[in-house]
C-alpha cells in the first residue's frame, strides 16, 4: 500500500512538473516581448536570456507610442471590427444553430453536412476569388470586407448546435405547448442557458479577429483604416527599425485578449466541456 501511494504522488509530481514546463513555454515568449518593451534596440538583443528584467527601465518605447495618434485609431478599428463581427455572427450563428438543433425542415442533413464540409477547405485559396469580389462590390478598403466573410463561421454552428442538443427538448416542447412561437424560445430559453457557449464563441471571435493580420493586410489599404495588427508595421517603418518600439505596441495590444480571457475563463471551460459531450 505505501509503495502505491508513493508511485500515485510521484506520478502527481512529474505531471505537475510537465504543466509547468509546458507553461512556461508558452509564457516565455510574451515574457521576452515584455521584457524587450522596456529596454532599448541595443539592450533587446544584448543577451536577452541573461538579462529578462531590464537593468533600467526604459519607458520612452510606450511614451513615444502613447504620443501617436494613429496607434489609437488603429486599436479603434481593431475594436469597431470585433465588435460588429460578434454582434452580427452571434445573432445569425445562433439562430442557425437552434434551427439545426431543433427544427425539422427537408434537407438539413445535407445542408449541415455541405456547411461542415467548408472546414476543409483553406481559406487561403479564397483570397483571389474574394478581392475580385470585394473589387466588383466595392467593398476594398473598407472595415466590410473584413467583416462580412467572419459573420457566419461554421466552426462556431456545429459548437453551438452540439449545445443546443444538450438542451433537454422537453423544455422547449412545453415552452411551443404553452404557445411560444420559435422565436420566443430561442430568446427566452435557448440563449439564456446558452450563456456558457456564447461566451466560448465571444472569446475565439475576439482572439482571432483581433490578432488576424492576412484579411487587413490584402483588404485595406488605407493608413487610417488600417487594424492594429498591420498599423504596428506602418508604425514601424516611421519610427525606423525599432524593435523595442514595436514590442511596446504589441504588449498593448496582446493585453486585451488577455483580459477577457481573465475575466471569461469560466464560461470558456463550461461551454467547451457542454459542446463536446452532447449530441
Amino acid at each position: 500500500m505505501g509503495a502505491l501511494l508513493m508511485r500515485k504522488n510521484l506520478s502527481k509530481v512529474l505531471y505537475s512538473i510537465l504543466i509547468i514546463f509546458i507553461a512556461l513555454t508558452m509564457i516565455s515568449p510574451f515574457v521576452f516581448m515584455l521584457s524587450a518593451s522596456l529596454k532599448t534596440t541595443a539592450d533587446a538583443f544584448d543577451d536577452p536570456l541573461a538579462h529578462i528584467i531590464p537593468k533600467t527601465i526604459y519607458w520612452e518605447n510606450y511614451k513615444t507610442l502613447f504620443s501617436s495618434p494613429d496607434y489609437f485609431i488603429w486599436i479603434g478599428n481593431s475594436f469597431k471590427v470585433v465588435v460588429i463581427t460578434i454582434l452580427l455572427r452571434g445573432f445569425i450563428v445562433t439562430m442557425a444553430a437552434y434551427a439545426f438543433a431543433r427544427l425539422n425542415f427537408k434537407g438539413k442533413g445535407l445542408l449541415l453536412f455541405f456547411s461542415m464540409s467548408t472546414l476543409a477547405i483553406p481559406s487561403d485559396t479564397t483570397v483571389v476569388a474574394r478581392y475580385l469580389l470585394y473589387k466588383y462590390l466595392h467593398l476594398l478598403d473598407t472595415h466590410w470586407a473584413i467583416i462580412i466573410p467572419a459573420i457566419f463561421d461554421v466552426f462556431f454552428l456545429f459548437l453551438l448546435r452540439q449545445f443546443f442538443v444538450g438542451i433537454p427538448k422537453e423544455i422547449t416542447e412545453a415552452a411551443i405547448i404553452d404557445g411560444c412561437s420559435h422565436y420566443r424560445v430561442y430568446f427566452r430559453i435557448i440563449l439564456p442557458l446558452a450563456v456558457p457557449a456564447l461566451m466560448t464563441m465571444v472569446i475565439f471571435s475576439f482572439v482571432y479577429i483581433w490578432n488576424d493580420f492576412a484579411s487587413p493586410f490584402i483588404f485595406i489599404s488605407s493608413q487610417a483604416k488600417q487594424l492594429v495588427t498591420v498599423g504596428l508595421q506602418y508604425f514601424t517603418s516611421i519610427a525606423g527599425a525599432n524593435y523595442s518600439l514595436q514590442m511596446a505596441g504589441a504588449s498593448i495590444v496582446v493585453l486585451l485578449p488577455v483580459i477577457l480571457f481573465t475575466f471569461a475563463q469560466k464560461y470558456f471551460v463550461e461551454g467547451i466541456a457542454s459542446s463536446g459531450v452532447k449530441g
